[in-house]
């Protein structure tokens, strides 16, 4: 029975294990090498700027680029002219050069160390980004001590020059761990500003006004912030304007029904950047 938990350990261990053995060697790095039995051969280097590593009785030689196992059968080929059967271990101590930027007018902007496997969602988390947002465009505070509000919709991963992720939205709001994914070193993180995160609302209300946008608001709610319905206004006839891409949309909303007789289906949730009419009866 002992062999089952212990077998489920090892499997937990496998992935950081392989990703170890993946990381790739860049400048900065922190290297321990060790050639078993041969004191001289062990040693700890640092990598310099030109991707090189200077090894004892074989001069400069490049490490930069390579993953540590990689490196370590480049050594063990080179040192058997200076050691019978030679067996080198090449560890990374320390890791400086794997880095990720973020940047864009909806968050703190910054270069992190990613010294670790970690996701996009891992990371968003760690730069203290928390979501105030609506039904389309995800929004939050990114870094802690900011007002920005951000809109995950339009956000995106770069690699090598190319977006690989597109949209945070339903990873980071409503929790879809499917679209999560693994950030590399260099990855660039681009997250924008919420442009509008005001809700309008004019016409026939007793105090037209722009409203902050907050989570969950409808558009019953909103009007009601406005003052509520003047004598004038037709209640049936309450159009809601937004931008979806490029398409301007309206909906429509009969208020009485959802005032008389409870059709919860006519109170429609707002988005930022809405604009609530109401317009006058013309009787």
């Amino acid at each position: 029975m002992r062999l089952i938990p212990l077998f489920l350990m090892l499997l937990l261990a496998l992935p950081l294990s392989c990703h170890a053995a993946d990381y790739v060697i860049g400048e900065g790095d922190g290297l321990d090498v060790a050639v078993w039995g041969v004191k001289e051969l062990t040693f700890s280097v640092r990598v310099r700027p030109d991707g090189k590593i200077t090894v004892p009785g074989l001069g400069d030689l490049s490490a930069s680029g390579q993953t540590p196992t990689e490196l370590q059968k480049s050594l063990t080929e080179k040192l058997k002219d200076l050691v019978k059967n030679p067996i080198v271990t090449v560890t990374v101590r320390e890791i400086t050069n794997s880095k990720v930027y973020i940047f864009g007018s909806g968050i703190n902007s910054g270069v992190y160390d990613l010294n670790r496997r970690t996701s996009l969602l891992q990371l968003l988390c760690s730069i203290g980004s928390q979501a105030s947002v609506d039904s389309t465009s995800a929004a939050g505070s990114a870094g802690g001590a900011t007002s920005k509000v951000a809109d995950y919709k339009r956000a995106y991963v770069l690699r090598n020059g190319k977006k690989i992720k597109e949209n945070f939205y339903r990873l980071f709001i409503d929790g879809d761990t499917s679209e999560d994914v693994i950030i590399e070193s260099n990855d660039s993180i681009f997250v924008p500003q919420l442009l509008d995160r005001n809700i309008y609302v004019l016409g026939a209300v007793a105090t037209p006004r722009a409203l902050e946008y907050r989570e969950g608001i409808k558009v019953m709610e909103a009007i009601l912030e406005a003052g509520g319905f003047t004598k004038f206004a037709d209640q049936n006839d309450v159009i809601i304007r937004r931008k979806e891409g490029t398409k301007d949309v309206a909906l429509e909303v009969k208020a009485k029904k959802l005032i008389k007789d409870g059709d919860l289906t006519q109170n429609v949730p707002l988005r930022p950047g809405d604009y609530v009419v109401v317009r006058e009866s013309i009787f």
